[in-house]
């Protein structure tokens, strides 16, 4: 369906491809990955016209339509969500349009001379909207905004007075509703909650065209696709299998790479250590020539590329008393809607409490009453004695300093440190060489939370609060987190969409539900085979 033949594609210094060849064949569910910069939403750019590569061909098929979902969602407004995504749904939404128009013509009286002409084309239009299933569009709507989490309310209301993250999810009910030849995702599971993420998982599974899609949700990406596109080094290699296979075929491949490197480099050290010792002597001539022709004509063996991985490395925390944190008969409200009455609920020491509950169940708000940024409106909330507590708030990488740099943001925080370590702090959250000069205010959402996180775990607190960490990083960056919170030996409280993140660190459920609040002994994993679902309301 879709064919890149020896694509180059450069922009301005950076060089993306070189002779790169890949094809997305017809019901192929592919998962696009690859370091962050190294090109995927320039591939899929190339795909959709919207940029052309320096040289080679990019071919689409005849007729082909392809649905594109990126992250620069543009202006929304004037209109309601189900409008919104109905008006993607292709040439029905014309129809749509046309019939509102001519409905509004038959019923003015101005017009009543146009009336037998307007007549006639109302139902031309009126049956092709119905051929094109046009009367089920306006449900099909709702279905796909309901299991993208959108209330009744939201999807009549205007759609301009929701959050850029809801936008997100109205641009990509449009796709979901058009179901193109060719679905191009980037980043589709990004400000999804878990039960969304989970239906989209189901839908993207029982749809029947291409697909091919970018998602820092490794167990998302696992479930759906069948092979995997890697672009490394301005090239694109193919890999069959999911992404836990790729990763498996990746670690084999290099290695044997390293391995044929190696082998390569001691035969030459061999050939050249023979070279040096008869050079001089007239009797080996020949030899030392024939030896030195056939070195020239040896084809190198590339050492494999070694992807600069990112180590966060914390000092132990320091020891904090058995109780952390107790909340007792805890009231909380927001104007009429309650969210906690008489609320009772511990932390203790070396306990990894996950928040599971629907939108709105008040995950946030527990995260925020045990940090101290919200005061229950009854009850208490006690911190426990020497508890040292990191927050980590979608909003803490809004309050950065967007004139500061990288390194001046750690300056600023830990005036004592040295440069030296500051440097190596930096460096442990993947702001390496020049990247501590780069101002907070041209960071990506990635780097902007990998600094928050340098500052909150540089003198390590034992009682980590964590709402949504992983929400904007990579999917390396989040590995490496999980495998140093593994290790982590304080308490935890938080709230993650990533199941993978979820099942590697929890070993406490917390699950607020309408029907009462939960708790679970054993971690996500756990929770998961007793209740039979991934997340509350959901069956698996």
């Amino acid at each position: 369906m879709i064919h890149l033949d020896n694509i180059s594609k450069q922009n301005g210094h950076q060089i993306l491809f070189i002779e790169a060849s890949a094809a997305l064949l017809r019901g192929e569910k592919i998962g696009l990955v690859g370091p962050n910069g190294a090109g995927k939403t320039t591939l899929f750019r190339l795909i959709t016209g919207q940029e052309q590569p320096d040289e080679g061909q990019v071919s689409v098929d005849r007729g082909v339509t392809i649905g594109y979902f990126s992250q620069d969602v543009g202006e929304m407004g004037g209109r309601s969500a189900v409008s919104e995504v109905m008006d993607g749904a292709g040439p029905v939404s014309a129809l749509a349009a046309e019939l509102a128009d001519l409905e509004a013509a038959l019923a003015d009286p101005d017009r009543a001379g146009e009336m037998e002409a307007l007549i006639e084309r109302y139902g031309e239009v009126q049956g092709r909207f119905e051929e094109l299933g046009g009367y089920a569009l306006d449900g099909r709507a709702r279905e796909v905004l309901a299991g993208l989490s959108f209330s009744q309310d939201m999807m009549d209301g205007d759609v301009g007075n929701l959050s850029g993250g809801w936008k997100m999810r109205v641009a990509l009910a449009r796709i979901l509703l058009m179901r193109p030849d060719v679905m191009l995702l980037d980043e589709p599971s990004n400000h999804l909650d878990i039960e969304s993420l989970i239906w989209l998982e189901e839908f993207l599974k029982g749809y029947e065209g291409a697909l091919m899609m970018t998602s820092h949700d490794r167990e998302f990406m696992n479930r759906i696709v069948g092979k995997i596109v890697e672009i490394d080094g301005g090239t694109l290699t193919s890999y069959s299998g999911d992404y836990e296979f790729y990763e498996q075929q990746r670690a084999l491949k290099e290695k044997q790479q390293q391995a044929q490197f190696e082998r390569q480099q001691a035969m030459l050290a061999k050939e050249i250590r023979f070279i040096e010792r008869f050079k001089a002597r007239a009797s080996h001539a020949a030899q030392v020539q024939s030896r030195v022709k056939q070195i020239e004509k040896i084809e190198r063996v590339e050492p494999p590329r070694r992807r600069q991985a990112i180590a966060f490395d914390f000092p132990p925390a320091p020891r904090s008393g058995e109780d952390v944190a107790t909340l007792k008969s805890v009231h909380k409200s927001y104007g009429s809607r309650s969210i906690y009455e008489g609320l009772d609920f511990q932390v203790r020491r070396k306990e990894r409490w996950c928040v599971m509950g629907i939108n709105g169940a008040g995950k946030s708000t527990l995260l925020k009453l045990v940090a101290g940024a919200a005061a229950p409106d009854e009850g208490t909330v006690s911190i426990g004695a020497s508890v040292k507590m990191g927050y980590f708030a979608q909003h803490a990488m809004d309050l950065l300093d967007g004139e500061r740099t990288v390194f001046q943001s750690l300056e600023d925080a830990f005036p004592q440190a040295g440069t030296g370590t500051l440097r190596t702090l930096a460096g442990c959250f993947g702001f390496s060489g020049d990247d501590v000069e780069k101002r907070c205010r041209v960071l990506s959402g990635g780097e902007k939370a990998r600094l928050v996180m340098a500052k909150m775990l540089f003198d390590p607190p034992n009682f980590l609060v964590l709402d949504e960490p992983t929400n904007h990083l990579d999917l390396m960056t989040k590995e490496m987190l999980i495998k140093a919170l593994a290790l982590y030996e304080g308490a935890m409280l938080f709230v993650s969409h990533d199941r993978h993140f979820l099942a590697g660190l929890s070993n406490r459920v917390l699950e607020l539900t309408p029907e009462g609040i939960h708790q679970y002994g054993g971690g996500y994993t756990e929770y998961v085979e007793r209740t039979g679902q991934e997340a509350p309301g959901l069956r698996s």
